[in-house]
């Protein structure tokens, strides 16, 4: 599958091909429509994506999410037809570069956590139902209103002039959005704007302070000598200063040797840099707060006890259980859809991996202890009964 195709020849028939119709959501970058009320738009679109680029740690938060959400399994309900099922899930196109529905998955995640909405489509050959890949679609470009009945969907794809097209194939489009169609990242960017300030003052206070300059003084003493060729020795110190300075770009070391009063100085070693540890540790606390990220996965090394880490590991699952049930009707439905293209009268279902978050020692003692307390309650049901 080919998403961008050179122009044909006049001459030449035309081939119909397949190709996805939220494709041309991607052709426009700039914001010129009147954009649906609660829906991202193409500027905020933006400012996340900037803001992902611009502060690292929003960005590991997002990812981290993503791996941790965990791998998952697809099972068709008749065993036959298992093996056509686990192909299709492990090498479906996606998009241009992208293959297997497990990266089609993170890629929605990732965009649904971003802009708090994704949408994708089922793409199939043209004059038959075959499925010929996935497609991740530009959100900010997109609208959802009501169709013929509550219950059905209009997507609507809007354009820079105020122009808008219906997709004439709704049943394709596969769409979540998280609750309100909140980003995760809303409120991150005023936050941001006031760390990425501290630390740009910082670069600037350590390019002046830090980068160690000095400050060399002359003072000519009463001889009227001294008075007359002040001029000439400031100039004649100044130069040796520069070229002993100037030595250690060539491996050498040279001391400076004067004769009168000479006061050098550090400039700016008087002052102090501001202490930012406690306004930078707040805004991140804020920030992991929002993102639901305990601190110790970020490299973040604040003083915390065993019983916090494990009770912020608790609080992750469970974000990461609220994000899987979202992808689970997408996968499904996917999945549902080849089986019925390719005639196969069966369902899919999906089935997770176990999220890990504890160590490896931890899970070993918990198994342990859970098999001591079954042969306790074994040997006790046996002595009751006898």
């Amino acid at each position: 599958m080919k998403l961008f195709t050179r122009k044909r020849n006049r001459g030449a028939p035309k081939q119909e091909k397949a190709s996805p119709q939220l494709v041309q959501a991607q052709r426009y970058t700039d914001s010129g429509f009147g954009t649906v009320p609660d829906r991202i738009t193409p500027v905020e679109k933006e400012l996340y994506d900037r803001l992902r680029c611009a502060v690292p740690i929003v960005d590991a938060a997002l990812m981290k999410i993503v791996r941790l959400t965990g791998g998952f399994k697809v099972i068709c309900s008749d065993e036959a037809y298992q093996d056509a099922l686990d192909n299709f899930a492990e090498n479906v196109p996606v998009g241009l570069t992208g293959k297997s529905i497990y990266t089609f998955a993170d890629s929605y995640l990732d965009s649904l956590l971003t802009y708090g909405a994704a949408a994708g489509e089922i793409v199939t050959d043209c004059g038959s139902c075959n499925i010929a890949g996935l497609y991740i679609g530009d959100v900010s470009r997109l609208s959802v209103s009501e169709g013929n009945s509550p219950l059905s969907r209009r997507y609507t794809l809007h354009f820079p002039d105020n122009s808008s097209s219906v997709i004439a194939h709704p049943e394709r489009i596969i769409y979540t959005e998280l609750i309100g169609g909140k980003s995760l990242l809303r409120g991150l960017p005023a936050l941001s704007s006031i760390l990425l300030s501290i630390y740009r003052c910082i670069g600037q206070n350590y390019d002046r302070a830090g980068n160690v300059r000095y400050a060399v003084t002359y003072k000519p003493s009463d001889d009227c000598g001294d008075a007359v060729y002040s001029r000439e020795r400031a100039v004649q110190i100044a130069r040796e200063w520069a070229d002993g300075m100037n030595s250690a770009k060539y491996g050498q070391v040279k001391d400076f040797v004067a004769v009168g009063d000479i006061d050098i100085k550090v400039i700016g070693a008087e002052n102090q840099l501001f202490d930012t540890n406690v306004p930078v540790r707040q805004l991140l606390e804020q920030l992991t707060a929002k993102l639901s990220i305990p601190p110790f996965l970020l490299g973040l090394n604040w003083s915390s006890t065993e019983r916090m880490s494990a009770q912020q590991a608790d609080i992750l699952t469970s974000e990461l259980e609220y994000y899987r049930r979202l992808l689970t009707p997408v996968i499904r439905d996917i999945c549902n859809a080849y089986l019925c293209s390719v005639g196969i009268d069966a369902f899919c279902s999906v089935e997770w991996e176990n999220i890990n978050l504890q160590d490896e020692s931890a899970l070993a003692d918990a198994r342990l202890r859970n098999a001591q307390a079954r042969e306790i309650e074994m040997r006790l049901d046996s002595e009751s009964k006898n």
